[in-house]
């Protein structure tokens, strides 16, 4: 989600309630691209970050502290002379741009009351904190863009400061019923495109949820629209703007699983079959939206080689498995040229010298069969020979039936493995899944903990996730097939259920029964929902679950990590949506 102009109003609203009026009691400078002032409002020490960096931009009201550097750099000394104590008197919007201003009263080096603007501009790459006086002079800014950097604006002290280009982009507060019916929807473009390449702060997803609402799908021409469908999009798009105007936000969080998928300052209605988490405070929902996404990146990132390891491994041992079915597919022949060597013992005392083919009667199902011969050999002979392919085909089909079943286990353990980094959450995480591959002699073990061996017994282990079901039955899942062993074999009592996306890597789900004779259909439902959603089929509408009691499961002697077969089961279909399942930390 971008950080967008709707965000922005509501940012600018929060602070306008928690840090107007406010002084300013401590200036830090943390990053290069960002500042952090703590300000002192009604006793209150409010902690507001700043940040201009060009891969996350943000302006929010944080509680986490960050170590600053032992001497402060020049913009940071320039803000402290400048506006150190100074009262924060307006706090606003321009244009609904992304751009936040702060404006500071201050006295002066002759003790005279004058106003300097601190302004923030959260645009990507090109975000910016710019230091102006009352004039709109340039003082300073946290980064100096000059003609050779940027042909549109220069940023730099002693230049007079200038809002970004709007490219023809206005305010949603200007936009009139003549303006979206005469301007956005004449536009040759997809809905949702002609929405927020026409006003102002509306980002790709909030001219989304002006369709959604609207029920009209957001890919679809503007041509393709009747007057009925227009009016019904202005009406959304007018009830969303007064929603902003009188500041009634709802920021929320839309997660899918555990990965937060997208964050709005309102309440984002098109993703109602993922998990909708509402807050009290913009600040807080880009706090945890950018921390929590960044673990899941930092997550991806660390376990990059050794996705890059199994996949290697899945694809060699899938060529591998070709290679053997292919081979398998040759010895089908076997019987064939066994029963023409039958056929020839029975038949072969009307084979004529030098002939090329015998046509006979083919006891087994008396219908007529012809038999190509060799010229150059008898019956006897010819029949010798089909014998012989026979038994080595034979040989070739019980040798490959043997290793084509072992591949096949091989291959599906690695997809399981590969299953298990997809729903990684912690390192903790990643040391159990190299762990398990050390176990099953695909890494070497120096490998696991990198150069610091000893670090091995300060790592936590990693748990099993744990969700109650909504009739308060305790559920289980396995993040990897280690873990999938231990709930399976060691957690589960006999009469626990067990639950197993069907012919497909997945974790193992277990649902303790506590004693009790039968489960709701209820915990049957989301146990079920959840062997879907934690394995490969999880993209899937639907998958089919097997469920059975864990008295039912056996593991082979030999077999890696996680393998287990059972003959008495029920199968169900679930989808893979855990939405509403409540999970205990």
């Amino acid at each position: 989600m971008a950080f967008d102009g709707v965000t922005i109003a509501a940012v600018v609203s929060e602070l306008k309630n928690k840090i107007l009026g406010g002084r300013i009691y401590k200036i830090h400078q943390p990053e290069t691209d960002e500042l952090c002032l703590i300000i002192k409002n009604n006793k209150d020490n409010i902690r507001l970050l700043i940040s201009a960096d060009a891969g996350l931009p943000l302006v929010y009201i944080t509680e986490t502290a960050k170590e600053n550097p032992a001497t402060a750099p020049n913009f940071c000394m320039l803000l402290r002379k400048h506006i150190g104590n100074g009262k924060i008197v307006n706090i606003s919007q321009p244009d609904f741009e992304r751009i936040v201003e702060i404006e500071i009263e201050h006295l002066d080096e002759m003790g005279d009351l004058c106003r300097k603007k601190l302004i923030t501009e959260i645009m990507g790459k090109h975000s910016n904190i710019i230091f102006t006086d009352e004039n709109n002079m340039i003082i300073d800014s946290i980064k100096h863009i000059s003609y050779q950097i940027s042909s549109v604006r220069e940023v730099l002290p002693g230049r007079q400061y200038e809002y970004p280009p709007s490219k023809d982009k206005v305010s949603p507060y200007l936009v009139d019923r003549d303006y979206f019916m005469e301007v956005i929807m004449k536009k040759p473009l997809a809905v949702t495109k002609a929405i927020y390449t026409s006003v102002n702060g509306f980002s790709p997803v909030m001219a989304g949820e002006v369709s959604y609402r609207a029920g009209i799908d957001g890919a679809v021409s503007t041509d393709s629209l009747n007057e009925e469908d227009r009016e019904r999009l202005y009406a959304v798009f007018t009830d969303i703007t007064e929603l902003i105007k009188e500041e009634k936000f709802l920021p929320c969080i839309a997660y899918n699983g555990y990965k937060p998928e997208e964050f709005a300052a309102i309440e984002l209605t098109m993703y109602g079959d993922m998990e909708i988490k509402t807050f009290d405070s913009i600040s807080k929902t880009l706090y945890e939206y950018y921390s929590k996404k960044n673990v899941f990146l930092r997550i991806r990132q660390r376990s990059a080689d050794l996705r890059k390891i199994v996949a290697n491994l899945v694809e060699r041992t899938a060529k591998k498995y070709d290679l053997q079915a292919a081979q398998l597919k040759t010895t089908e022949k076997r019987d064939k040229y066994k029963l023409y060597g039958e056929l020839l013992n029975v038949y072969g005392y009307d084979v004529k010298p030098g002939e090329k083919s015998l046509t006979c009667i083919n006891y087994y199902d008396d219908k007529e069969i012809t038999i190509p011969l060799d010229d150059t050999m008898s019956a006897g002979e010819n029949s010798k020979r089909y014998f012989a392919r026979y038994n080595k085909l034979k040989r070739t089909y019980e040798a490959l039936s043997e290793l084509i079943k072992e591949t096949k286990e091989e291959l599906d353990y690695l997809l399981s493995v590969q299953n298990s980094l997809e729903i990684a959450l912690s390192e903790n995480d990643l040391t159990d899944i190299k762990e398990e591959l050390v176990v099953s002699g695909y890494i070497k073990s120096k490998n696991l903990y990198g150069k610091n061996k000893k670090g091995a017994k300060n790592t936590a282990k990693s748990r099993p996730l744990h969700y109650i079901s909504s009739d308060g039955f305790h559920i289980y899942v396995g993040k990897n097939n280690l873990q999938n062993e231990e709930i399976s074999f060691k957690l589960a009592n006999g009469n626990d259920m067990w639950f197993h996306a069907k012919k497909i890597p997945g974790s193992h789900v277990i649902v303790k029964t506590e004693g009790k004779a039968e489960l709701p259909d209820t915990t049957y439902e989301e146990a079920a929902r959840l062997a879907a959603y934690y394995s490969s089929g999880r993209k899937n509408p639907k998958v089919e679950i097997d469920y059975t009691e864990k008295k039912n499961l056996k593991k082979p002697p030999g077999k890696k990590p996680g393998f287990v077969i059972y003959h008495t089961n029920y199968s169900m279909v679930a989808e893979p949506d855990i939405h509403g399942i409540k999970e205990i930390n």
